[in-house]
Formats: structure tokens, sequence, C-alpha cells
């Protein structure tokens, strides 16, 4: 009977363990944080609710409405008109232990165990050796072990250790960076079923900010690529600034950072070793959507697994594995790509930003986007779609130039007044705690204080300092 391991509990690895353990082969799941509360913004799209039988329990919130706002703080609102259709919002501590324990019940052996070493045979065809830390006693130590398998799925996030076993080659990484924010409950209804999505080289040069409602808190951060890391306090400290009014008197309860594929790595099957989700880097540029994407692939991987091994009663081949890789680039490859061009057109500068915010008040603009985003179909457009589509986007582009302001200011309160926000920030109603930033970086707001920030890659956690040096 074929023995696979699936290193990694996120999303893509309990995914990848359900199938696998639903078709009787015999399946180890590796997770060393059982409790892991990943560093993500936790939206997933409608069609993921249905298309993996997910509980409305472990969606915090039901997001109808999303608000837009431009450099300049233009604000653009976007409803779902459909009461039956909605952005779920999740913790992903909720969902991951979710799907990871699913799995268990199924039949995949669920090991709380952090994979450090794997022998990898005769030119990478396995028999496959993983060497791990057995935490399921419960001490801190934990108990050295090995485990032969025949076959491995590594789910083990951006800094995968299945990929370095498989010379799977490196790719450049991302950084999202996310306070985790309990407010007042005046600000906390605000955001009832609302997000709100922030543009600006205040708060990224090249992707957005973010306020997304959770359980009782809201989830506040931002992303940049590799080459402009070393700015994520900063533009962490934007996104605090640009919407202080609307987060006044914010405690933040938990600081979080974690590196996102910026695009697939060279080699995502070798061998009897295959990658899914972050680790084979399946992240969307433009919105950085992951989760449904990590889920699609974790299952995608297993079910080809299943065929190749005619139900786990032989071991399948790299061929049979790389069937896999074509089918999903096959099913995604145009979409990824579309949305690297969308990044690079409408990120790139703040009259391009505020381009990308005027269109989206456009009703067809807003139809397509989220009958893509909800139901991850290709959405085509008739002639008459396109021909609008191009004159708005060469008349945003035009206006945008004229609307790129010259600095940023913060969007006023939704549910106070002007005098009784100036009245609370009079006796200090600046968000409490958080990122340590320099005094000189932006003297005029409340320098927060942290010790460290939590940067979470899969199996494995790391304590830095807030500098995040590296990956």
């Amino acid at each position: 009977m074929l023995r696979v391991a699936v290193v990694g509990g996120g999303p893509s690895g309990s995914c990848a363990a359900e199938v696998l353990a639903k078709a009787g082969i015999e399946t180890w799941l590796f997770e060393r944080k059982l409790d892991n509360a990943k560093p993500c913004g936790g939206a997933i799209p409608l069609c993921m609710v249905a298309e993996f039988d997910l509980p409305e329990s472990i969606i915090d919130r039901k997001v109808r409405n999303m608000r837009m706002i431009s450099p300049s703080n233009r604000e653009v609102d976007i409803h779902l008109d459909n009461q039956d259709e909605y952005i779920g919002m999740c913790r992903r501590e909720v969902l991951d232990a979710f799907l990871r324990n699913r799995a268990a019940d199924l039949g995949a052996h669920l090991v709380n165990g952090l994979v450090t070493k794997i022998d990898t045979g005769t030119a990478r065809q396995g028999p496959y050796t993983l060497h791990y830390t057995d935490y399921s006693s419960g001490e801190a130590t934990g108990e050295p072990r090995t485990l032969e398998v025949d076959l491995i799925v590594g789910a083990d996030g951006a800094n995968s250790r299945v990929a370095r076993a498989m010379d799977a080659g490196d790719y450049n990484v991302a950084i999202a960076f996310q306070e985790r924010i309990k407010l007042p409950p005046e600000e906390m209804a605000y955001y009832e079923d609302l997000a709100e999505m922030y543009v600006g080289t205040d708060v990224s040069p090249d992707f957005y900010a973010w306020v997304f409602p959770k359980f009782d808190h809201v989830a506040v951060g931002t992303g940049t690529m590799q080459k402009n890391q070393s700015l994520i306090k900063g533009l962490q400290q934007g996104i605090r600034e640009r919407a202080a009014k609307r987060l006044l008197k914010g405690e933040v309860i938990k600081v979080e950072a974690h590196p996102i594929p910026e695009h697939p790595r060279p080699r995502r099957v070798v061998g009897r070793m295959a990658l899914v989700g972050d680790a084979a880097g399946y992240v969307t540029k433009s919105s950085g959507e992951g989760i449904y994407f990590a889920a699609k692939s974790g299952r995608m991987c297993a079910e080809q697994i299943v065929a190749s091994s005619a139900g786990g009663s032989r071991i399948p081949t790299e061929a049979d594995l790389k069937v896999y890789i074509k089918k999903w680039d096959k099913l995604y490859g145009p979409t990824y790509k579309v949305l690297e061009i969308l990044q690079n057109i409408f990120y790139s500068n703040d009259a391009a930003r505020e381009a990308f915010v005027e269109m989206c008040d456009d009703k067809d603009v807003q139809r397509l986007t989220f009958d893509s985003y909800l139901y991850k179909r290709v959405v085509t457009m008739n002639p008459w779609q396109q021909l609008k589509l191009t004159c708005l986007t060469l008349g945003a582009v035009l206006r945008g130039q004229a609307l790129a302001p010259s600095g940023y200011r913060p969007v006023p309160s939704a549910v106070r007044s002007a005098a009784e926000v100036e009245a609370m920030e009079a006796v200090g109603a600046a968000i409490k705690g958080g990122i340590r930033t320099p005094q000189t970086a932006r003297p005029s707001v409340p320098v927060p204080e942290t010790s460290s920030v939590t940067i979470v890659t899969g199996t494995q956690e790391e304590e830095r300092e807030p500098a995040l040096a590296g990956k």
C-alpha cells in the first residue's frame, strides 16, 4: 500500500491529506503548530465554501461591501446586492484547524511534529526518510523520530524544507505584515460587513493595505515585494496613519508577518515529491489571494496521486505527478498572468492607483471583478464591454495624473463627527501597542511598542526583531 507524507497542515496540506485518506491511502500529516494563526487577510471566495464543504461556523464575517480608498482618499463602494453572495472572512487558526481535523477524522495520521531533514534516496527518487521532532507528548524538546514513505507532498509554506530537499529552486517572496486590533463598539460596528482596501505609496509601493473585519477585531496590514521589504514597518505605519480616525482607541492584540511567494517555483515536482500551496508559489498578483488556490492545489495534487496509484496499489512515477502541474497551469495560468499585468499597471504609481479606484466605481467592472473572484472563473466581455473598459481605463489614467496627491492624510471617521474625533485625539486616542517605529521615521505619530514579531513559515516558526531582515 502506498505511503504518503504531507508536510504542512495548512489548507493545501490538509486538503491533500483529506483526499488521500478518503481513498484509503496511508497518509501522515505533519504540522508543528496545531494552534497556528498564520498572518493572513483571511478572505475566502464564496465558491470555496460549497466546493470544500465549509461550515458557516468558521466564517467570522460575511462581507458584502468593499470600500476602495485611493491615495487622495477618494472612496469607492462596491456592493454585493445578492444576499446569497459574500466574501468570507476567517481567522486562519480556525479555518486551518477545521480542515486539518477533518483530514484526521477521515483517517490521516496527524503528527504534531517538525520535519527537520529529508533523505531523498538515489537521484531523489525515494524511498524517502523523514527525520522529525515529535511534540505529541507536550514536552518542549520533543522526541526525534523517523518515517519512511513512498511519496511526499510539500505543503510547508514559502520556506519549504521539502522544496529544499527536492532542489525546487528559489523564488522571490513578498512580505505581508499585519496587526490585529481590537476596536471600541462604534468603530467595530462600522466594519460589520465591510472591508477596506487602501492604495498609495504611503501604504505600499507595489501592493495594497487592508482593514478586514474578524470575529471581535480587525486585521490591519500591508504587503510589498521582496525588493522593498526593508520598508515594511514604515508602510504599516502608513496604513495606521491613513486609517487612524477609523481605528480610534484601538489596541493591538497581535503582530504578525509572513513571506508570500511572488511566482511559482522553477520545479514543483521532482521524483515522487510534489509541492502545493505557498510552497509551490500559488499566490496571485494584484489581489495576493492564496487560501483558495492553496486548498485547490492540495486537492488536485492528491487526486492525481489517487488516480495514478490506482487507489494506492502502486507508486506513481514523476511523470504521473507532473500531470497535476499540467492541469494546474492550464486551469489557472491565464488568471495568474492577467493579475500580474494588472498589478504592474495599476500599482505602479499614485496616478495609476487613482485610476484603478475610479474604475472600480463602474458597475460592469465591479460585476466582472466579483464574478471572477467569487466563482473562480474567467469572465468574458462582449465587444461593447471591451471598448467601454478601454475608454474607461484611458480616461481614468489621464485624470489620475491630476488627482495624485503630493501628500497623504487620514480618512475621516465614518461613525463620529470631526469635533468628537478631535476631542478624543486630544486626550489620547492613538492605537496602543504594535510595531516599534523609529522616532525619526514619522515623528507626528506616537510610537507603538513591541519586542518582537512572529514570522510563521509553514511548519516552523521563528522569533525575529521587527526589522524583519531576510525572508
